[in-house]
C-alpha cells in the first residue's frame, strides 16, 4: 500500500473515529461552559456594581439627612460638612471612584487603585456636574465604560456627590480566569486525547487481530487464534466468539475432510469389485455363472446405497433440525421399539421396562433409529436363539436405555473407536460384516440429544451398549 492509503486507513480507523467525536463533543462542551461562565460572571459583576453603587447613595442620602458627628447638629445646607464626614467614613470599592463637586468645582475624591484618573474622563465629568436632578446609569467614558450615580444636593452654593464603577479591571480579571480555563481545559483535552488514543488502541487490539488473523486464514490452515490477553470486554468477546468460531469451523472441517477420505476409501472397495466382475461378465460361459456375477455386483451396489444413506444420515447429523424433540411416554416407546426388533432375526428378545411410566422430551424417530441399529449390530454377533435385551431406567435427570447381547462382546482396544466412522471391531466367527457405520450413527443421534452412547462392563453379557440421554 502506499503511504497516502496507509495514512487515510488510519485516520478512517474505528478509534480515531470515535476519539474524533469524544474530542469533538469535549471540545464543544469545554467552550460552551467556559462562554456561559463568562456571561454569567460578567452578569453578576455588573449586578454587584449596581447593587453597590445602590447602598452607597442610600448611605450618601441617609448621611446628607442626618446630624453631623462633630457638632451633634444637622449639617443644614453645610455642603462641605456632609462631604467632609463622609470621606472620613467611605472607602471606594475595586473600580470605583467618589468625587465631590461644590459649586461645579472639584472639591474632593477617594479612588481604588487601577481606576483613571479624573482628568481622563473629564467630558463625562462634565455631564454629570450639568444635572440638576438625581440619575443612574451606564456611561461609555474616554476611560471606558462606568456606572454611575449621580446625587444632586440642594442649597446655595449646590453641591453634588457623584459615584462611578468602571468595571474593566474586574472584568479584567474574569477574562484571564476564563482565559486560564480555557488553556486548562485545552489541555486537559490533549492529554486525554492522547490517552484515550492509547487506550482505545489496547481496547481494539483484539478486532485488529481478528482482521489480521481473518485475512491470513484459509480452508488450509483454521489454526490461528486471537490472544485476547483475559480481557472481558465487549472487543475481546467477541475475538473469543471468532475463536470460538473457528474451531468449530476447524473441527467441521477436519471432519470433512475425514469424512471425504474415509468415504472414498470405503466406496473404492465396491466400485473396485463392481467393475471387475462386470469386465469379466463376458466370459462367463453358462447362465448360471453369470447369474452368480450379476447377483454379487446388485448385492455390492445395494451395500453401497446402504453406505451412501448412511453417509447422508451422519452428514444430516450436523444440521440443528436433526431431530425433532416431543414428549414420549417411555414404556410405550420401549414396546414399540422392541416388536419391531423381533421381526429382525431368530433371537430370544427380551424386554425390560422401567417401573414407573414417566414421559421424556425426545425424538422417537431418532431414538428408535438408534435403537435399531443397537440391535441390528447385536444380531450380526449373535446366533439364533441367543438372547438379547433391551431395557430401560430413570435417575432423577438421566433416561439410561441398553440393548445388550450374549455375543463375544467388545475388547477393549475397540471400546473407543468402534463410534468412529468406518471403524470395525474384531470379526468374529459367524459375525456379519458391516460397513462400519452403524454404531457412528448411534453415537451421532446421542449427541443431537446432548447424551452419549458407552460399550459398559456387565456381567453375564457379551457386548452391553448404554445409551444416556438428559430427560
Amino acid at each position: 500500500m502506499t503511504q497516502a492509503t496507509v495514512r487515510w486507513r488510519w485516520l478512517s480507523s474505528i478509534r480515531v473515529r470515535v476519539l474524533a467525536v469524544v474530542v469533538g463533543l469535549l471540545v464543544l462542551s469545554s467552550v460552551g461552559s467556559v462562554l456561559l461562565l463568562w456571561v454569567v460572571l460578567y452578569e453578576r459583576l455588573d449586578d454587584e456594581i449596581s447593587l453597590g453603587l445602590e447602598r452607597e447613595a442610600e448611605e450618601f442620602s441617609l448621611l446628607a439627612e442626618g446630624v453631623d458627628p462633630r457638632t451633634g447638629e444637622p449639617f443644614g445646607d453645610d455642603v462641605r460638612a456632609i462631604f467632609d464626614v463622609y470621606f472620613d467614613r467611605e472607602i471606594p470599592d475595586e473600580g470605583e471612584i467618589l468625587l465631590a463637586f461644590f459649586d461645579g468645582d472639584l472639591y474632593d475624591s477617594r479612588r481604588a487603585s487601577a481606576v483613571p484618573n479624573p482628568d481622563e474622563f473629564q467630558p463625562s465629568i462634565d455631564y454629570w456636574v450639568s444635572l440638576d436632578r438625581p440619575e443612574s446609569g451606564t456611561l461609555v467614558t474616554p476611560a471606558g465604560p462606568a456606572q454611575y450615580v449621580v446625587l444632586p444636593l440642594g442649597g446655595a452654593p449646590a453641591g453634588m456627590m457623584v459615584i462611578v464603577n468602571f468595571p474593566a479591571f474586574e472584568r479584567g480579571e474574569i477574562d484571564e480566569a476564563v482565559q486560564t480555563q480555557l488553556i486548562v481545559q485545552f489541555g486537559t483535552t490533549i492529554l486525554a486525547s492522547i490517552i484515550g488514543l492509547a487506550l482505545a488502541g489496547r481496547i481494539l487490539r483484539p478486532l485488529r487481530a481478528l482482521a489480521e488473523t481473518a485475512l491470513t486464514i484459509s480452508e488450509a490452515d483454521l489454526s490461528q487464534r486471537i490472544n485476547t490477553h483475559g480481557h472481558r470486554d465487549e472487543a475481546s468477546q467477541i475475538a473469543e466468539a471468532f475463536n470460538d468460531m473457528l474451531t468449530r469451523l476447524e473441527g467441521s472441517f477436519t471432519t470433512q475432510r475425514q469424512f471425504l477420505d474415509d468415504t472414498s476409501h470405503e466406496l473404492r472397495t465396491p466400485l473396485t469389485i463392481i467393475r471387475g466382475h462386470i469386465e469379466l461378465l463376458e466370459l462367463d460361459k453358462t447362465a448360471e455363472q453369470r447369474r452368480q456375477t450379476i447377483a454379487l455386483v446388485v448385492a455390492e451396489i445395494d451395500r453401497m446405497n446402504d453406505m451412501v444413506t448412511d453417509l447422508f444420515l451422519l452428514a444430516r447429523a450436523e444440521q440443528p433440525d436433526f431431530v425433532h424433540l416431543e414428549h414420549l411416554d417411555v414404556q410405550a416407546l420401549l414396546r414399540s421399539v422392541h416388536q419391531k426388533m423381533t421381526v429382525m432375526a431368530q433371537r430370544e428378545w427380551q424386554l425390560q421396562l422401567p417401573e414407573s411410566s414417566t414421559q421424556v422430551f425426545l425424538d422417537p424417530n431418532r431414538i428408535t433409529q438408534a435403537l435399531l441399529q443397537l440391535a441390528d449390530n447385536a444380531v450380526k454377533h449373535t446366533a439364533p436363539g441367543e438372547v438379547i435385551e433391551l431395557g430401560a431406567d430413570l435417575t432423577a435427570g438421566s433416561l439410561m436405555i441398553w440393548v445388550a447381547d450374549c455375543g463375544p462382546g467388545i475388547s477393549g482396544a475397540d471400546k473407543d473407536r468402534i463410534f468412529e466412522r468406518f471403524q470395525k471391531g474384531a470379526i468374529h466367527p459367524g459375525s456379519r460384516k458391516g460397513a462400519g457405520l452403524g454404531l457412528s450413527i448411534v453415537a451421532a443421534i446421542a449427541a443431537a440429544h446432548h447424551g452419549k452412547v458407552t460399550v459398559v462392563p456387565e456381567p453375564g453379557w457379551g457386548a452391553y451398549f448404554l445409551l444416556t440421554l438428559p430427560r
